[in-house]
């Protein structure tokens, strides 16, 4: 049996709420981990999973109380170590990677520096023995060029490559576990698959244990042999990743399963009924007043079952769930595709293009610029949803900022309604600013958070309207009630809403300027699947009563294939592939559409071997012929060096930019994905 790493026992931790309470966000978590052990933990936000993450080390928030429980490391207890003896085990023994690495990163200092001072402070290398340690940690997480990107800053990396940096200074200390909050979160799919094969491969060959906390199902049934599903801080089911996912015997498990987008599905994920309450009693079933399966007996807490040696459930009534497992979606098939001659567009671009100017250190030099977008061509219709997607940094939100005036184009128009805007958002009237809204990925960065959610939702309504806030008042009440939010969050300030809660404020407000169309970037990307899949729900429903066009930019390809129409994907500023949704999706031509559908995850199956190259997807891409010929697997030497791919029209409006025939390109989809999708 391998060894026992760390043991929590009974662990109940809580934050101040009010003037005399303690609000528990941990309640009763038992938990060992042993060398090797893949283990993730689930549930939606504010259900404990950072918090437990962050005990692991032994560390409380600053305002948290630990009110009752240990986490014992081998013989020691680390809530009662003296600071340096934990100090010394956190990043030798036990090493944490964090959500956002971005943050986690000192600014000011290069890579080399950060990943040096753990060498040191944890191994005693120093010199040159450390730089070559540097070196191959950096080649371990699959950089190609170790040296050039040990001397860089972390505002010169990729969000991938940050978190890539993260995970080197965290395993510079050869710690024996691991412990990774949402590491994923906001990278694209192929970064993703990367990233988490990278961690596969740690664990199988140095049997380093890893605590995976995650949002995403599918990661956790990728990466995971265990797993935890938390809810309003107790463990209510816990067991093997494959039968758990397969047959759950907890109605939140069942929920949570239900909310994932499917990629062979058109059709919305059932969002869980109600929301995570923050204060809850602790006497009845904590999942009661959310639970379809609830009896009488629920009102006294139900214990954790142990229905097999591997699986565990906190449920009176787990046969009745266990016996209704399968997935419902909702009833209503997205809205067809409208024909081009049937109706025009509202929303067009026409050779759009824009860069990014780099300046450089000799004022005689002219400036550097870097082409960021390249003559993009797109149209959307009224009602329906364009999707756009790509990797990180593949232009994506740079078209989002064009269109919203926010950043200027080096050629190319935009219009809307048949009327071309101007590329700044100052210079556009009224009406135009109207007629284009933008949802931004982090509402934190959109909302004022000064200012309470009555005065968010009055601000668009004052301007285009001239309403004043008496008046205001019954338009933003119905909104809110669209988005399913009650009258008490008028009076709510941004810092008191959850992170679902503040996107729908962001999207009511988008909507209360009824605009002809609206830009969303990336607006579900951060937040769990049930207030996902809310999330996706309340947007269809208000698409379809306004008659709104959506841009829907996102690198999640099974939201994608959920609320889009059609589909263009981005490649290097260039869209490469365009269609309808349903083609493009289940049968795609470009190489590099492949590749991103063969790194989708999914809880039901394994992941595809992916079509990627080992080059870095950030790495520049070579000027001329065709931009991904460097990470295609079967680029034509010659002709795809020199000549750029014409662009091909396929049958039902799908366009495809490669200079492979159908065939062939048809032949390398079924060698990659196994399947027609």
């Amino acid at each position: 049996m391998n060894e026992l790493l760390l043991t929590v026992c009974d662990l109940a931790i809580g934050y101040p709420h009010g003037a005399q309470q303690i609000r528990p966000v941990l309640n009763g978590v038992h938990l060992q981990i042993r060398r090797g052990d893949r283990i993730g933990i689930v549930g939606e936000s504010g259900c404990g999973k950072s918090t437990l993450a962050q005990a692991l080390l032994g560390f409380v928030r600053d305002n948290g109380v630990r009110m009752r429980g240990s986490v014992n490391y081998g013989s020691e207890e680390l809530f009662g170590l003296a600071p340096d003896r934990l100090q010394a085990i956190r990043g030798a023994d036990i090493a944490f990677v964090p959500q956002n690495a971005g943050q986690s990163l000192a600014p000011h200092r290069t890579v080399s520096d950060q990943i040096a001072e753990v060498l040191t402070i944890h191994r005693g290398m120093t010199g040159h023995v450390a730089v070559q340690r540097i070196n191959a940690l950096l080649t371990q997480m699959r950089f190609a060029n170790p040296t050039q990107i040990a001397s860089r800053y972390p505002h010169q990396l990729s969000g991938g490559q940050q978190q890539r940096i993260a995970l080197a200074i965290a395993l510079a200390g050869e710690p024996k576990l691991l412990v990774l909050d949402e590491p994923t979160t906001g990278l694209d799919v192929t970064t993703q698959a990367q990233l988490l094969a990278l961690i596969h491969e740690l664990s199988r060959d140095t049997q380093l244990a890893t605590v995976l906390v995650s949002h995403d199902l599918a990661v956790i049934a990728q990466s995971c042999q265990r797993v935890l599903v938390m809810y309003a801080g107790s463990v209510v089911e816990d067991g093997e990743v494959s039968h758990i996912f397969r047959q759950p015997s907890h109605p939140y498990t069942r929920g949570l399963l239900a909310a994932i987008p499917d990629i062979t599905q058109a059709r919305l994920p059932v969002p869980l009924p109600g929301q995570l309450r923050h204060m809850v009693d602790s006497t009845q079933c904590v999942f009661l007043d959310r639970c379809q399966f609830a009896q009488p007996d629920c009102a006294v807490a139900p214990p954790l079952i142990q229905l097999t040696p591997q699986q565990a459930v906190r449920c009176h009534h787990w046969q009745t769930v266990t016996q209704q497992v399968d997935r419902k979606y909702d009833t209503t098939l997205l809205p067809p595709v409208a024909a081009a001659s049937a109706q025009a567009p509202v929303l067009q671009l026409t050779a759009l293009s824009a860069t990014y100017a780099r300046p450089t250190w000799q004022w005689w030099r002219p400036t550097k610029t870097i082409p960021v977008v390249q003559q993009v061509d797109l149209h959307v219709q009224a009602g329906q949803t364009c999707a756009l997607v790509g990797e990180s940094g593949s232009g994506k939100s740079t078209v989002a900022r064009v269109i919203a005036g926010l950043h200027p184009p080096l050629h190319g128009d935009i219009t809307v309604d048949g009327m071309r805007l101007h590329a700044d958002v100052a210079q556009r009237s009224a009406p135009q600013r109207q007629q284009v809204q933008l949802i931004f990925q982090n509402p934190d960065g959109s909302l004022n958070p000064r200012h309470t959610v009555a005065e968010i939702l009055y601000r668009p309504q004052a301007v285009f309207f001239g309403r004043t806030r008496a008046q205001a008042l019954p338009h933003s009440r119905d909104m809110l009630q669209k988005m399913r939010l009650d009258d008490q969050y008028l009076e709510r300030l941004p810092r008191q809403l959850s992170g679902g809660e503040k996107q729908r404020v962001a999207i009511a407000r988008a909507f209360l300027a009824d605009p002809t169309v609206i830009v969303c970037d990336e607006i579900v990307s951060a937040l769990d699947v049930s207030v996902q899949a809310a999330v996706l729900q309340v947007l269809v429903d208000m698409q379809r009563i306004h008659g709104t066009a959506l841009l829907f930019i996102s690198h999640d390809l099974a939201v994608v294939r959920a609320i889009a129409q059609t589909v263009a994907v981005l490649f290097a500023g260039q869209i490469c592939e365009h269609g309808p949704a349903e083609s493009v999706m289940t049968t795609p031509h470009h190489p590099y559409t492949i590749m991103l559908l063969s790194a989708v995850l999914s809880v039901a199956k394994p992941m595809h071997s992916m079509a990627a190259s080992t080059a870095d997807p950030v790495q520049a891409v070579p000027a001329g012929g065709c931009p991904f010929r460097h990470r295609c697997a079967i680029a034509i030497a010659q002709r795809c060096a020199d000549q750029i791919p014409p662009v091909q029209q396929l049958a039902n409006g799908h366009q495809v930019r490669c200079h492979h025939p159908p065939a062939v390109l048809h032949a390398y989809r079924q060698d990659i994905l196994h399947l027609d999708m």
